[in-house]
C-alpha cells in the first residue's frame, strides 16, 4: 500500500466551515502533539475522531488540525453515514443549557451507540476512533494579561460566549492532542452485551480524557475548605481529636477547633489564575538573572506518568528550587505539583501567593503532636488519593555544602502509608538534579558555614534580598529528570502480600522503615545519576586541588581534558549531562561570568579563584564529586607510594566502598566498583599517568618521579576526594589508638571533629565539610552497620582485630605528616577541648 493510499488526501470541509474556519484563523494558533499525527493512523480505515466536549469551535479547530496534517476531515461524513450524521465526530459531552426542559449538561454519546450500533449491523465495517483533546489557553506567553487568565482552560462546561472569549484571548496558545486509535471491531470482538459495550467505550474514553486533562492543567481541584473537611472527617483524624481532647481534659469541639486551625494552616489553596500569571510573571525574572534554563529527559518522564501519582523529590540547594521546577513543568505541558514547604515561608503576602501556588506548610518538627501528625498525614492521603503530584526535598532543607545531605524519611514514610490506604493510582518517585553555575544564597551559606546563626525570613528580608539578586547574574541553570522508582516495585521486593495485608492507618508493619529507607536512599542515588556538569564544576574540580587555587594556563586546559575524558570514557549514567564546551571554551566562559582571574605573565598566563569566591567553588566541586569517586581513589593510592599492585588497589577500594557509598549515594554494589575502578586504572594507563612496572600480583601499578606531570595531574584528580578518604582513616586511628571498649560514639564523634579541625589549621586550609560532625557521625554508625564496631558495656565502642588492619591501611591514605599528627593529639586534650568548646556554646 502506497503512503496516497494510506493517508489519501482529506476532502474539502462544507461551505459553512470554510467560512467559519476563515472568521476563527487570524485567533488561532495550533500546537499539535504529537508533531506528526498522522503517524498515528496504522492503515487506510475509517476514522472517527471523538471529542471531550462538543462545540462548534472544537470541531472548527480539529478541522484544521487534520487538514493541516493531512488527516481525514472531521466535517465531512463517514462512508455508509454510520452516525446518521455529515460529519465524522463524536463528543462525550456537551452543553445543554439553551433547550428547556433538558438537562444543563449530558454526558452519554448517542453518536458513539450509534456508531457500535452500525459495526453491529455491517460486519465488514471497521471504524478507527481517534480521541482528541483541545486545550484552548494553555500556556499563554510573556505578553498575557490577567484577563486572558481568567478565560484559560479548566474543568468546567462553558458556554458559548465564554468560549467565545477564550479564543478570542487566548487561542493563540491552542494545543491539539491526538491519541492513539482504538478499534472498534476489536472492541465488539470482546462479546458483551450492546449496551454494557457502550458504557465500557464511554467509561474507557472518559477515563483517558480525564487522564490527559489531569497531565495538562492539572486535576479537578476541589476548594480549600472541603479538603480540610474531609480530612477532619477521616477515622484516623477524628480518633485523634477525641485523644486530644482527653489529654487536654477539654471538649470534643474544642480540640476539633484546634484541629481544624491545623489543617488550615497545612492546607493548600490551588489556583489555576494565579499559577498561570506566576508562570508569565516569572518568565522575565529568568531572564534577568539567568544565562538560559535547560531541561534534559522531561520527555521520558511524561512517557510514563499518565495513570500515575507522581512525586516530584529535587535535590534542594536554592529557595529557587521548587519556583524553578513548577515554573518549567507548567510551560513544557505538566501540572505542577502540591509542594511541601516550611511554614516559616508562610509569611504575609508571600505566605498567600505559595499557597495558591500548590505549597502546603508544615511545621519543622512534629514529634510530640500526634494530632498534628496524623492531619498531616491524612492530608497527604488525600493528595494521593485524589491523584495530585506532589512535591517535597527529602533532604529536609537547603545543602549549604553542594553535596546531597543524608535522607529524613518523614514525607516518604507518609506517602506510603497513603498509598497503602488508598492504592488508587501506583506511585512514582521522580528524583530531579538541579544545577546552579552560581546559587544566589552563597554568601548566606559561607556565613553559615563559619559558624554565624542562620537568618529568619521575613518578608522585609525577602524584598531586600529580591532587590540583590535583580543586579546580579547567575550563570545558567540545568534541571535533569532521573530515573523514576515505583513504590509498587519497592512493595513487592520488601512486602510481596502487602495488599492482603489490609495496612490500617495506625498500623506500623516492620517491613515499613527498611522500605522507606530504601526507597529514601534510593531516590538520592538517582538524583546524583542524574547529575550534570557545568563549567564551573569541572573549574572547581581543578583549581580547588592546588594550595594557591591557581594553575597555569596550559596545566589547566590539560585538567579540564582529562576530566572530560574521565566523564566519557567512564559514563557514570545516561541520565549525567555535560557541558559541550572545549577546555579553551570552559575557561574564557569562567572568565566571563566572574569566577577566574587571569593574572598575565611573559612565561604564560596564570588562571585563579580568588577570596571568597575561592572558598564557595568547593560548593559547585561538591557539585559533582561523587562522578569522580572511583577516578579519586585511584589516584589517592599514589599521593604517598610511588608503586601499588592493581589488587591491591582494588582491595582497599572495596574495603573503602561502603562509606564512601553511603556519603556520596553511589550506585553500585561492592563488585561493580571493583570493576569501576579497573577501568579507571586501564584509562590511567592509557593517559599516561600511570605504567605497569611489573606482571606480578595481577600488575605493579607506578607513577612517575617527583613533580611531573602526570604526578601533578594524579594529585589534582585525588584531591576532590582525599580529605573524605582522610576523613575516614582519621576516625580509624583514632578509635584503634584509644583501645576497644574506652570511646562512645558521641566521644568518638567529638573527637573526630576536633582532630579534623585542628589538622584543616596545621595544613592546607580544607572544605568545610572536612570536620562536619555529620560526616563523622554517619561514618561512626556506618561502621556498627557493618558490624566491624558495636556497643559493649557502658555503651563504649568495641571492636575486634579487623580495626588493627584498617589501621594499617591508612598509611596508603594518609601522609607521614598527618600520621604523625593524629598520634600525637592527646584524647584527653581533645576531650578538655570539647568540654570548653561546649560551656562556650552554652554561654
Amino acid at each position: 500500500m502506497t503512503e496516497s493510499d494510506r493517508h489519501p488526501a482529506p476532502a474539502r470541509p462544507p461551505l459553512w466551515a470554510r467560512v467559519m474556519g476563515a472568521l476563527l484563523a487570524p485567533w488561532i494558533a495550533l500546537r499539535k502533539d504529537p508533531g506528526e499525527p498522522e503517524q498515528l493512523l496504522p492503515d487506510a480505515r475509517p476514522v472517527c475522531y471523538v471529542l471531550e466536549r462538543y462545540g462548534v469551535s472544537n470541531a472548527l479547530i480539529l478541522d484544521r488540525a487534520c487538514r493541516e496534517s493531512g488527516l481525514p476531515s472531521p466535517l465531512r461524513p463517514l462512508p455508509g453515514e454510520p452516525l446518521g450524521t455529515r460529519r465524522a465526530y463524536v463528543a462525550m459531552s456537551r452543553r445543554r443549557s439553551l433547550r428547556p426542559g433538558r438537562p444543563r449538561s449530558r454526558t452519554h454519546s448517542e453518536g458513539l451507540a450509534q456508531l457500535v450500533e452500525a459495526h453491529r449491523r455491517d460486519p465488514e465495517l471497521d471504524v478507527l476512533l481517534v480521541p482528541v483533546s483541545i486545550f484552548v489557553g494553555r500556556a499563554p506567553d510573556r505578553q498575557s494579561g490577567w484577563f486572558q487568565v481568567l478565560f484559560s482552560e479548566n474543568w468546567a462546561l462553558v458556554g458559548r460566549f465564554r468560549r467565545l472569549l477564550a479564543i478570542l484571548l487566548n487561542g493563540r496558545n491552542t494545543l491539539v492532542q491526538f491519541s492513539k486509535p482504538v478499534s472498534v471491531r476489536e472492541i465488539l470482538a470482546e462479546g458483551l452485551e450492546p449496551e454494557r459495550t457502550v458504557r465500557k467505550l464511554g467509561r474507557v474514553l472518559r477515563a483517558h480524557f480525564r487522564r490527559i486533562r489531569t497531565a495538562v492543567i492539572g486535576p479537578d481541584l476541589s476548594h480549600r475548605r472541603l479538603l480540610v473537611d474531609r480530612v477532619l472527617d477521616a477515622e484516623p483524624v477524628r480518633k485523634s481529636i477525641a485523644d486530644q481532647a482527653r489529654r487536654d481534659s477539654s471538649t470534643y469541639a474544642d480540640a476539633w477547633r484546634k484541629a481544624h486551625g491545623m489543617a488550615w494552616e497545612i492546607a493548600a489553596d490551588y489556583s489555576h489564575p494565579v499559577v498561570r500569571s506566576a508562570s508569565f510573571a516569572l518568565n522575565p525574572f529568568w531572564n534577568r538573572i539567568y544565562d538560559g534554563i535547560t531541561l534534559h529527559h522531561l520527555d521520558k518522564l511524561k512517557q510514563i506518568a499518565p495513570g500515575h501519582e507522581v512525586v516530584y523529590v529535587p535535590c534542594h540547594r536554592s529557595h529557587i528550587d521548587y519556583l524553578l521546577l513548577s515554573f518549567l513543568l507548567y510551560v513544557h505541558g505538566v501540572v505542577p505539583p502540591h509542594i511541601v514547604a516550611g511554614v516559616n515561608l508562610n509569611m504575609p503576602v508571600i505566605g498567600p501567593i505559595l499557597r495558591r501556588g500548590g505549597a502546603f506548610f508544615i511545621r519543622r518538627s512534629i514529634r510530640g503532636s500526634q494530632l498534628y501528625s496524623a492531619i498531616l498525614g491524612e492530608y497527604v492521603s488525600q493528595l494521593i488519593g485524589e491523584g495530585f503530584s506532589i512535591e517535597y526535598f527529602i533532604e529536609g532543607g537547603r545543602s549549604r555544602t553542594g553535596r546531597l545531605l543524608q535522607p529524613k524519611g518523614g514525607m516518604v514514610a507518609m506517602t506510603v502509608k497513603g498509598y497503602l490506604r488508598q492504592p488508587r493510582r501506583p506511585v512514582l518517585f521522580q528524583p530531579v538534579y538541579i544545577g546552579y553555575e552560581k546559587v544566589m544564597e552563597g554568601e548566606s551559606y559561607l556565613d553559615e558555614l563559619s559558624g554565624r546563626p542562620k537568618q529568619k525570613e521575613t518578608i522585609w528580608a525577602l524584598l531586600k534580598g529580591i532587590a540583590g539578586i535583580l543586579r546580579k547574574h547567575y550563570g545558567k541553570v540545568v534541571v535533569n529528570f532521573g530515573e523514576p522508582i515505583l513504590l509498587d516495585d519497592l512493595l513487592a521486593g520488601h512486602a510481596p502480600d502487602w495488599r492482603e495485608q489490609g495496612v490500617l492507618p495506625e498500623d506500623k508493619p516492620a517491613w515499613l522503615n527498611p522500605l522507606v529507607d530504601d526507597a529514601s536512599r534510593r531516590i538520592m542515588v538517582n538524583i546524583n545519576r542524574a547529575a550534570d556538569v557545568n563549567p564551573v564544576n569541572l573549574l572547581a574540580l581543578a583549581l580547588l586541588s592546588t594550595p594557591k587555587h591557581a594553575m597555569s594556563e596550559v596545566d589547566l586546559l590539560s585538567q579540564l581534558a582529562l576530566s572530560k575524558k574521565l566523564l566519557s570514557k567512564l559514563p557514570y549514567s545516561d541520565r549525567v549531562t555535560v557541558t559541550p564546551l572545549r577546555p579553551e571554551q570552559i575557561v574564557e566562559y569562567g572568565e566571563k561570568i566572574g569566577v577566574l582571574v587571569r593574572t598575565r605573565h611573559p612565561m604564560g598566563d596564570v588562571i585563579s579563584v580568588e577570596g571568597e569566591t575561592a572558598v564557595l567553588q568547593s560548593y559547585y566541586r561538591n557539585n559533582s564529586v561523587h562522578l569522580f569517586a572511583a577516578a579519586s581513589w585511584v589516584a589517592c593510592c599514589f599521593q604517598n607510594n610511588r608503586r601499588m599492585s592493581r589488587s591491591g588497589v582494588l582491595r582497599l577500594g572495596r574495603m573503602i566502598y561502603p562509606f564512601i557509598q553511603h556519603e556520596l549515594f553511589l550506585p553500585w554494589d561492592a563488585d561493580a566498583f571493583s570493576e569501576r575502578l579497573d577501568r579507571t586504572v586501564d584509562v590511567f594507563v592509557e593517559e599516561g599517568l600511570l605504567h605497569v612496572a611489573s606482571e606480578e600480583e595481577g600488575g605493579i601499578l607506578a607513577r612517575g618521579p617527583g613533580q611531573t606531570d602526570e604526578v601533578f595531574r594524579l594529585r589534582a584528580i585525588a584531591h576532590s576526594l582525599q580529605q573524605a578518604f582522610e576523613r575516614y582513616f582519621i576516625a580509624i586511628a583514632i578509635l584503634v589508638k584509644n583501645g576497644p571498649g574506652t570511646l562512645s560514639s558521641g566521644e568518638l564523634e567529638n573527637l573526630c571533629h576536633l582532630t579534623a579541625q585542628r589538622l584543616s589549621l596545621l595544613y592546607a586550609p580544607a572544605a568545610p565539610e572536612f570536620f562536619d560532625r555529620a560526616l563523622f557521625r554517619g561514618f561512626i554508625q556506618k561502621l556498627r552497620e557493618m558490624k566491624l564496631v558495636w556497643l559493649g558495656p557502658e555503651s563504649r565502642l568495641v571492636f575486634d582485630e579487623r580495626m588493627g588492619t584498617w589501621a594499617t591501611d591508612a598509611k596508603v591514605i594518609l601522609g607521614r605528616e598527618l600520621r604523625h599528627t593524629i598520634m600525637t593529639i592527646s584524647p584527653e586534650t581533645a576531650r578538655a577541648a570539647a568540654e570548653k568548646q561546649d560551656l562556650a556554646s552554652r554561654a
